[in-house]
């Protein structure tokens, strides 16, 4: 899990997340106080609507004739006006309050002529009959009342409680203002709208955080993969694998450093090939030098290399695979090179010593070759092609699939030609039928039964 927090991926997956999830909040919060700022505004406006239509019903008559003090509430033009009122606000089911002020003579106090509930704080002692008093210095929107109709552009506080208000002027029949009339909303029915609100915003954000964690895990994906194609593509050549090719999509920049990761990845496999011609070449002509060293040995490579490919291709490998074969089976016995001309061309029994540096020639052709052959597996069948199916061979002692299987059907092609040529220790080759006879009868504890069974049907059909 450290690795992970660790990695360029996670780096640009976090970076990606949190710029985004500022962006997401950002706008959030724009559009939140856009939505709030919006909805404020329509509500002013629909408090001047309501508040332009009630002054229009209100009738001046009715209203000129209430008496400006606590007993003018008992009037019949103060309770005509009052019954309106009321029906205005049973319309209009925000709406808290419904008044009609006027102004006196001291600026900025005015006086109630009508509200349809006077005594609506009597716990408190506040009332607002006719003739009480009311600083309006403390709302400039509700001064402007008195010109035209208009609301308050923030939540006020008077001792009615935290509210928002909206105004518009009553005017006799000549046009004159005579008062205002204002509706009032609460700022507990406002929140309640405006939480809906909230809510909304909340849930924007919530989903524009878990978008902006998809988006960013999957962008950052998008980024890393080709990142990460190279890398792979630089593991996979460091190793020698020349053959392996970065696949990246697209035009950018990393399309095209891939483009020419791949090409000089080819140009190295070019150089290789042409490395590996040259030195095979210098290597077959060694292994000219051993088979010049036993005149019985002689075009036992090629005939060695003719058979195993034979075998290989019939059990179905592809011909990179058989080309590679047919190349270490004409090498694989150049370990002989370490090997004095004396015990090479000995008819006698070899002693225990001779017998011991005879069975080191695998290990010194693969030491001989690992300089300059890079494949692994090449290596691996110069190294094995004296191990038996049973596990009694040298120099590992591998058994059954332990064995590299190119190794297997180098040791069966091996064994046939070496029983059908001629050696110092034996100047009479087997007949072919006597050599598949041998094959047959060491499968399974010298040979792999299944390498065997191939390429004894292999020599049958080409002698039919």
């Amino acid at each position: 899990m450290a690795a992970f927090w660790d990695s360029f991926q996670a780096k640009v997956t976090a970076a990606l997340i949190c710029a985004m999830l500022l962006v997401v909040g950002i706008s959030d919060l724009i559009i939140h106080q856009f939505s709030l700022n919006a909805q404020f505004q329509q509500l002013r406006e629909e408090l001047k609507v309501v508040a332009r239509t009630a002054a229009v019903a209100i009738d001046v008559d009715a209203l000129m004739q209430v008496p400006l003090r606590k007993d003018g509430a008992l009037t019949p033009s103060y309770l005509s006006i009052s019954d309106k009122i009321n029906r205005i606000r049973k319309d209009n089911p925000g709406i808290a309050y419904v008044y009609v002020l006027t102004k006196t003579d001291r600026p900025g106090i005015w006086q109630f002529i009508v509200d349809a509930d006077p005594v609506q704080k009597r716990n408190m002692g506040i009332t607002s009959y006719p003739g009480d008093k009311y600083d309006t210095t403390r709302f400039p929107e509700m001064l402007r009342g008195w010109d035209s109709a208009t609301a308050d552009k923030k939540f006020g506080r008077d001792e009615w409680g935290v509210m928002i208000s909206g105004y518009a002027p009553i005017r006799d029949k000549s046009g004159k203002t005579v008062a205002v009339l204002g509706v009032d909303m609460l700022a507990a029915d406002v929140y309640a709208t405006q939480m809906a609100v909230h809510g909304r915003a909340i849930l924007i954000l919530f989903l524009g955080i878990i978008l902006s964690i998809m988006l960013g895990m999957l962008l950052s994906r998008r980024i890393t993969e080709p990142v990460e194609s190279l890398t792979e593509g630089i593991r996979r050549v460091s190793r020698g694998e020349l053959t392996y090719k970065v696949k990246v999509r697209g035009r950018d920049e990393i399309a095209e450093l891939a483009m020419d990761f791949n090409k000089m990845a080819q140009e190295l496999l070019d150089a290789r090939k042409k490395s590996s011609e040259y030195f095979y070449g210098v290597i077959q002509s060694m292994v000219r030098i051993v088979e010049a060293k036993d005149p019985y040995t002689g075009g036992h490579s090629e005939r060695v290399a003719e058979y195993a490919v034979k075998i290989a291709r019939r059990m179905g490998f592809q011909p990179d695979d058989l080309e590679m074969l047919r190349q270490v089976a004409v090498l694989h016995d150049i370990g002989k090179l370490g090997i004095q001309d004396a015990i090479l061309n000995k008819s006698d029994k070899l002693t225990q010593e001779e017998w011991d540096l005879m069975r080191s020639h695998s290990v010194t052709g693969e030491d001989i070759l690992k300089p300059v052959l890079l494949d692994v597996q090449m290596l691996a069948i110069v190294r094995g092609h004296h191990e038996r199916y049973d596990g009694s061979g040298y120099p590992d002692g591998l058994s059954k699939d332990e064995i590299n299987i190119f190794a297997q059907i180098l040791t069966v092609a091996d064994s046939y030609d070496a029983m059908t040529s001629s050696r110092a220790y034996r100047k009479v080759s087997l007949r072919p039928e006597d050599a598949v006879a041998e094959l047959h009868k060491h499968k399974g504890s010298q040979f792999s039964p299944r390498v065997v069974d191939i390429f004894c049907k292999i020599l049958q059909e080409e002698n039919n």
